[in-house]
């Protein structure tokens, strides 16, 4: 029997204590996660969108920010749910899900999703220290290789010193664009009118896309299921749900503040370039370079170089724990923390040193949009997966989300990918027709983001094809009984399947009425979510865990009572696995509760009542929900 899955970034999990009286005491210490996910809103990567929308269009496209934020908000809160419910990191609950060949590439995606993440970082951290310095470049790219070892370094603190950590650069960029707020003096009027719905033109709509699309990063999601499980709370139902409305308001108030430095960086474009006239200002570089003469000030400068290092630097740190999370939930594999960092920093320090050496820095522009487009191809492979797992039932019980929370997900998710593959198709479109050889775009670029497609379909619709194939437990036959009456007769040895609903108790309540004091009794329950079916009973989830929990529970209330009980814990298809425990158990009788159908299921593969019924050779007493 192989080991349960390890705990996601176990150096940390469980190690913040929430078990305090009082609200604002519990609070603050849920509080932290959501800020660490709250850099990847305000990096470097987004401040090209900001600074374009703002210099093109004013205050217009503020109502794109605010929009945005309110969809990363409902994302980060289904994250956050995922990890505190099920106690699995999204990269764990799609390796319980999707098939091996399928997880290995959800996993190089991630992986390049966060490899394209941190390029955005170290760049903007580098173009920060040269705008403030004046360090080469180069020189800069090289010198945050030393970010790994300041991670390695706080997360041996502990949790909650490199959330301080974090917090403190968060603060700095916020005080930075205060400052230049001061200095800016934007018109609150026009400012107002900002959020109202428009799109001025067809580049408006284009910088609006890019401004949602650098929204949402994939790696946030990773991330937030894995640190919510940093708090250590009781896992019942009550402290469960007080887990999940705490971090609401972590979420909610850290994503504000990001919300906030987004929304300085557009209101500073707009009252500084934008008034005077100055429309195609986009490069960071560019608008560091402005904003002494445009203000008056050389302070002005200098505080916008300073919120870029801190952005870069937060944001860095953050997206190496998220290619720690993507690591070893997709691959179980855990190896030497310095050493997987230095592997994340690499993957973003290579590229960008070869092309600066190779292309000379003017190109940072160019690998910033790369990077956005790379991330816009993974997007959707974080965010369909997981709101397919927050609606599950069979992982996520009473706490899946319910159906108007389901639809905006939905909704949010249709928009963010329909706008990132527009940004796609749009990017690739402009490659071929500006390149020499588009015949070599047309033999690998094109097939790639077709596979990806692909990829995205499966990813969809395969959850939906097995909910359909799957009789839930909830669902019961709509016919009449036909056993409203039987002959009383003593069984030695009875066996009874539990499928946790409303029918176990009329259930139970037959099977003990047709033993005896000597009667025997055998509970069976079999456990048929997606990692069971795959994994048997190898598997280690939340879902096997409580069902094992409450079978026993069932068992402990009538050995009480005076019963003889024993208990089988089942996995995958219970038509295989009832009758093998009635077989094994040496039952003289099987009672069951009847479920309902579903048609696909019942096309396919027939009814488990009637596959049971087939499999043994001992009465099956049937017994139907009443009317």
């Amino acid at each position: 029997m192989t080991n349960p899955v390890p705990k996601s970034l176990e150096e940390v999990h469980s190690s913040v204590e929430t078990r305090n009286k009082g609200f604002f005491r519990k609070l603050f210490a849920f509080m932290g996660p959501a800020y660490l996910v709250s850099v990847g809103y305000m990096d470097p990567g987004n401040w090209a969108t900001d600074i374009a929308g703002g210099s093109r269009y004013g205050y217009a496209l503020i109502w794109v920010l605010l929009m945005s934020n309110l969809m990363a908000l409902l994302l980060q809160s289904l994250s956050s749910r995922l990890g505190i419910v099920s106690g699995r990191d999204l990269a764990q609950a799609s390796k319980e899900t999707y098939s091996r060949p399928v997880n290995f590439v959800l996993y190089l995606l991630a992986e390049i999703a966060i490899a394209a993440t941190d390029l955005a970082e170290v760049l903007g951290m580098a173009i920060g220290l040269q705008l403030l310095f004046g360090l080469p470049l180069l020189h800069g790219v090289l010198l945050t290789f030393l970010d790994t070892f300041l991670l390695l370094f706080l997360i041996h603190r502990g949790m909650r010193i490199m959330e301080a950590f974090v917090l403190a650069l968060i603060g700095i960029i916020g005080m930075a664009f205060l400052v230049e707020m001061f200095f800016a003096k934007p018109e609150l009027g026009a400012l107002a009118t900002g959020f109202i719905p428009s799109i001025p033109d067809e580049s408006a709509l284009y910088i609006a896309i890019g401004i949602i699309g650098a929204t949402v990063m994939p790696h946030n999601l990773y991330l937030h299921s894995s640190l919510v499980q940093s708090r250590k709370f009781d896992n019942n139902l009550e402290d469960t749900k007080g887990a999940l409305r705490f971090n609401f308001i972590d979420s909610a108030i850290a994503l504000n503040m990001a919300f906030f430095v987004n929304a300085a960086i557009l209101v500073l474009a707009a009252a500084t370039f934008y008034k005077a006239g100055m429309y195609e200002v986009s490069e960071i570089q560019d608008a560091h370079r402005f904003l002494q003469p445009l203000l008056g000030s050389k302070l002005a400068p200098i505080f916008f170089a300073v919120a870029l290092i801190a952005a870069g630097q937060s944001s860095t740190l953050t997206g190496t724990l998220a290619g720690q999370v993507v690591m070893e939930g997709y691959l179980n594999l855990r190896i030497a923390p310095w050493i997987r960092r230095i592997i994340t920093r690499a993957l973003a320090i290579i590229p960008a040193v070869l092309a600066i050496v190779i292309l000379g820095e003017k190109v940072t522009g160019e690998m910033l949009i790369l990077s956005q487009v790379i991330l816009s191809l993974q997007l959707g492979f974080a965010i369909i997966p997981l709101i397919h797992f927050v609606s599950d039932r069979r992982r996520m019980g009473k706490l899946a989300i319910g159906p108007v929370v389901k639809i905006l997900s939905w909704l949010v998710a249709l928009i963010i990918v329909t706008l990132n593959v527009k940004l796609v198709i749009d990017e690739i479109s402009s490659w071929i027709a500006a390149s020499e050889s588009p015949f070599l775009l047309w033999l690998t670029v094109v097939p790639l983001a077709l596979g990806a497609a692909g990829l995205l379909l499966y990813v969809t619709l395969t959850p939906w094809v097995r909910s359909m194939l799957q009789e839930p437990r909830s669902l019961l036959h709509a016919r009449p009984g036909a056993l409203s009456a039987f002959e009383k007769k003593q069984f030695t040895r009875i066996a009874v399947a539990i499928d946790f609903s409303d029918i176990d108790e009329r259930t139970l309540r037959y099977a003990l009425s047709m033993g005896s004091a000597d009667t025997h009794y055998l509970l069976i329950h079999v456990v048929e979510s997606a990692g069971a079916i795959l994994l048997g009973d190898e598997i280690r989830d939340k879902e096997t865990g409580d069902d094992a929990e409450r079978l026993e529970h069932y068992a402990e209330e009538l050995s009480g009572k005076g019963f003889k009980t024993e208990t089988y814990l089942g996995f995958g298809n219970p038509k295989n696995s009832i009758p093998r425990a009635v077989h094994e158990f040496g039952a003289d009788l099987l009672v069951l509760g009847a479920h309902g159908h579903r048609f696909f299921k019942d096309l396919i593969f027939g009814t488990t009542v009637d596959s049971v019924r087939h499999n043994v050779n001992i009465p099956v007493f049937i017994v139907r929900e009443e009317d």
